[in-house]
């Protein structure tokens, strides 16, 4: 495949040309949030009055064992509502999680369907939303707009801060055979309601607390210096990157304290709109590569690279860093160089702060060269400040590798 600079600016040139005259520059759809403790019992209270009878939950293994899931929607089953579980997503959910679902949702006769959980959650939900009729593969779908016509409703109740999906109109899926992730878009993927309630997310394990709250991190950034300027990318890129500083290091510290979970739902509520206007950048080029050979957890996989993509992309984005050096409090210097290397130098200082290590042993040398042309061939989509040069991502790949 050729990858020349030429090319692949001549490819993303087109490619966001494209873009814009399919979706145009107005900010992307918009939908119903609850949040606050109770949140979760809105929503339930909002699918009840709709008239749904027959709801399809997906959820994982452990969130159903807890018991956490039940909770979450015991409003509906209170009001007579039948609940149909499909609580087999794992990690990174693949084409097979899908039809799994999809078995349950059409044996049922679901109306709707409610996700309870992480990005994996919400992201097969909104796929096994798509199967209703079709009998297409899944996999016929990736990319924009291909998804079929008559999606069920969705409703979400993220139950970590850090994806976003419950904002946006995108799921990722993993292919395990070709180890690489794909990306299905589509605008009645938008969830319809969404709860953000931090009575389901005390207790979160501070990993992943961490991991996720750097996803959210990734989003807001990745939104806020792309080269697109579409409806509240910035505005919604400040509010997430501004409330992690502020609440992700005390969420990791202090598991049951709600207004910091709270504020960190908000804060990926935003970055998941953020994105939701722009998509993300190199950050997830890498990211998802890392995710999809080794199962490197994604948030944990955007904290490796964001440093690296961040001082690769300074001077491009030095005026968008210095100004969220700024109103993160993270340096008064005069100038924007200054002020840009500060917030770099400050979101490598949280990523540590929040237990997250520099590298990884899971990644092998042996991988770095069909890892970065994976990169290369994704980053081509995204509107990044620039185009990665296949010596930087194969630089960030050696300095993420554990030796």
């Amino acid at each position: 495949m050729l990858r020349s600079m030429p090319i692949r600016r001549f490819k993303r040139g087109f490619k966001l040309g494209l873009i814009k005259l399919l979706v145009g520059n107005k900010a992307a759809g918009v939908h119903l949030s609850y949040v606050g403790r109770g949140a979760s019992s809105d929503l339930c209270r909002r699918i009840v009055d709709i008239g749904h009878t027959d709801i399809l939950v997906v959820t994982d293994k452990a969130l159903k064992e807890l018991g956490l899931a039940e909770r979450a929607l015991a409003p509906l089953a209170d009001a007579g509502v039948k609940l149909h579980w499909y609580a087999g997503v794992d990690p990174d959910p693949t084409f097979a999680h899908v039809m799994e679902g999809a078995e349950v949702l059409r044996s049922a006769g679901c109306t709707a369907i409610v996700a309870v959980g992480g990005g994996s959650s919400m992201d097969a939900a909104k796929i096994i939303a798509c199967t209703r009729t079709s009998d297409e593969s899944p996999d016929k779908w990736v990319g924009l707009n291909k998804v079929p016509d008559d999606v069920l409703p969705i409703y979400a109740i993220p139950t970590t801060s850090g994806t976003g999906s419950e904002a946006t109109m995108g799921a990722v899926i993993k292919d395990p055979e070709e180890q690489l992730k794909h990306i299905i878009v589509g605008e009645d993927l938008l969830p319809q309601a969404v709860a953000l309630d931090p009575d389901l997310l005390l207790g979160l394990p501070a990993p992943v607390t961490a991991a996720t709250g750097i996803d959210a991190l990734t989003h807001g950034i990745e939104a806020y210096i792309c080269i697109w300027d579409r409806g509240t990318r910035k505005e919604n890129g400040r509010l997430a990157i501004q409330g992690v500083f502020r609440w992700l290091e005390r969420a990791v510290q202090h598991p049951e304290d709600l207004e910091a979970r709270q504020g960190m739902a908000v804060a990926a509520y935003h970055a998941g709109i953020a994105i939701n206007q722009v998509g993300v950048g190199n950050v997830h080029a890498i990211a998802h590569q890392l995710g999809a050979r080794y199962g490197i957890p994604h948030g944990q996989a955007n904290a490796l690279a964001l440093p690296h993509v961040l001082k690769a992309c300074a001077a491009e984005a030095e005026t968008a860093l210095a100004e969220l050096a700024v109103v993160t409090n993270v340096s008064e210097a005069v100038s924007p160089a200054a002020r840009a290397q500060a917030f770099v130098d400050a979101v490598q200082d949280l990523i540590t702060k929040v237990g997250i290590a520099e590298t990884d042993p899971r990644v092998q040398p042996a991988d770095w060269t069909v890892l970065a042309h994976a990169a290369m061939d994704e980053s081509d989509g995204y509107v990044s400040p620039r185009l990665l040069t296949k010596a930087e991502i194969m630089d960030t790949l050696q300095r993420i590798t554990a030796r």
